[in-house]
């Protein structure tokens, strides 16, 4: 390398040389060489003084331990374990013969709120005409969280019908077309053929954009409805925010002491007087809000302070963005009300209503073939539209909604199979799920 006694060379600039010379080992060969470090130690604390020496020193190391490795030293014997007379020893490797045996503990979370329990529906005893009641609520629990609480109610579906002729997806309306001109046959046919837990009837033809049927006439329709099943009932309006308090008010009123849940009151309307009407007839109220935990606390707080509403007889309604557009959002604002009000929020501690039919909101739930140029083909839409229906409940289910508003008898079927089957009612394979797969369809 020539007489470079006075030059400085570097460690890196060895092993590079070597490289480049494409040396592969080197014997009897020694280098020789001072070990220059430059620290600035101007006003510099000895601490950091010696800090930073120590880091050069180990860089130092590093490097040489590298260029060892390239001349071909084993430079790993250095790391063993060194016995007598330092003499480098293999290490004794310990042999398991038998795996630790632990005994599996289940992780249980405890919550110090609990969900308020609800009843629907009044029977003959308790000064109404139903024959069941239906009850939402207690958890103590996450839903099907079975190994942490008790789930003392499985979800209810409660299957939607009207008061008019309504235009519906075509896998929906050829199930109901012989029925839509009766609401109480459309009642019988949603809880005899269907096994609705509940039916829904919505005078949407109060409003004004459509019939603007007077309220005292409307109301008819809910009495047929009470006739003619046994079941508890559900009473929504138009959603006509000038209407809707007037039309409720009255229903209230002939369904007295049926223990209705009276839909809705929100903050979007005179909820101050949908929710006294309800309250004087002994109903349950659905508190409505728009996907917003902050409005869905304050109109709870109004309606249990101002209104002075029973905490047994609130349900909330936060609103359900279906499949396809938003059920991400729907389901973090449900999972975030469910665990607030377990962890003691008792302004959100009630159960949750879902309006799983908004499903159908969604074009891929019941467009024939896909909008878009050169797509490929979504499929039948009778599969799919009650698969969108059955999807949206299911992620509601679990992130804690208890009550389901549905339309499709398949998406219903399936739903009601799937829950129960989660909640422990049922066991082994699920018949109707395989029915509903292989069933037959026209399009």
């Amino acid at each position: 390398m020539g007489d470079e006694s006075k030059d400085s060379t570097t460690v890196e600039d060895l092993i590079e040389f070597l490289k480049k010379l494409a040396v592969k080992e080197l014997h009897n060969v020694s280098i020789e060489g001072d070990i220059e470090i430059e620290i600035d130690s101007q006003q510099m604390p000895a601490l950091e003084l010696f800090r930073a020496i120590g880091y050069e020193l180990g860089m130092a190391g590093y490097h040489l331990m590298n260029a060892s490795k390239m001349l071909g030293y084993p430079v790993e014997v250095f790391f063993q374990p060194v016995g007598e007379k330092g003499v480098m020893v293999e290490e004794k490797k310990e042999i398991i013969a038998e795996l630790i045996r632990e005994k599996f503990e289940e992780t249980k979370v405890e919550y110090p709120g609990v969900i308020e329990e609800v009843t629907l529906g009044a029977t003959k005893a308790d000064g109404g005409s139903r024959g069941e009641v239906v009850k939402l609520g207690g958890e103590r629990s996450l839903p099907f969280y079975l190994f942490d609480a008790e789930m003392p109610h499985a979800p209810k579906v409660t299957i939607d019908i009207f008061d008019m002729p309504i235009t519906l997806a075509k896998s929906v309306r050829d199930h109901y077309q012989d029925v839509m001109e009766d609401p109480g046959e459309w009642a019988k046919k949603a809880v005899k053929e269907f096994n609705a837990d509940m039916v829904t009837i919505h005078l949407i033809s109060t409003d004004p954009l459509l019939k603007d049927t007077p309220a005292s006439e409307a109301v008819k329709a809910v009495e047929e409805v009470l006739q003619a099943v046994k079941v508890p009932v559900v009473i929504g309006g138009s959603g006509n925010p000038e209407k809707d308090p007037e039309v409720l008010e009255k229903a209230a009123e002939v369904a007295e002491g049926e223990r209705c849940l009276i839909a809705s009151a929100s903050l979007n309307m005179d909820w101050e007087r949908i929710a006294n009407a309800a309250k004087e007839y002994g109903h349950v109220i659905l508190s409505w809000t728009q996907m917003d935990i902050n409005n869905q606390k304050t109109l709870n707080r109004y309606l249990l302070n101002r209104v002075k509403f029973p905490r047994d007889s609130l349900i909330m309604d936060p609103t359900t963005a279906a499949l396809g557009y938003g059920l991400d959002y729907a389901y973090t604002n449900m999972e975030r009300i469910r665990l607030s009000g377990l962890k003691g929020d008792k302004d959100l501690a009630f159960p949750m209503s879902s309006g799983t039919t908004n499903a159908w909101g969604a074009r891929e739930a019941w467009m024939k073939e896909s909008p878009i140029e050169g797509d490929t083909s979504w499929g039948p839409r009778e599969y799919r539209g009650p698969i969108w229906e059955i999807i949206t409940g299911l992620t509601l289910a679990l992130a804690g909604g208890d009550l389901f508003m549905m339309m499709h008898p398949g998406a219903v079927a399936v739903f009601k199979e799937i829950t129960s089957t989660l909640f422990g009612e049922r066991e082994g394979h699920v018949d109707k799920i395989e029915d509903w797969i292989t069933l037959e369809v026209e399009e």
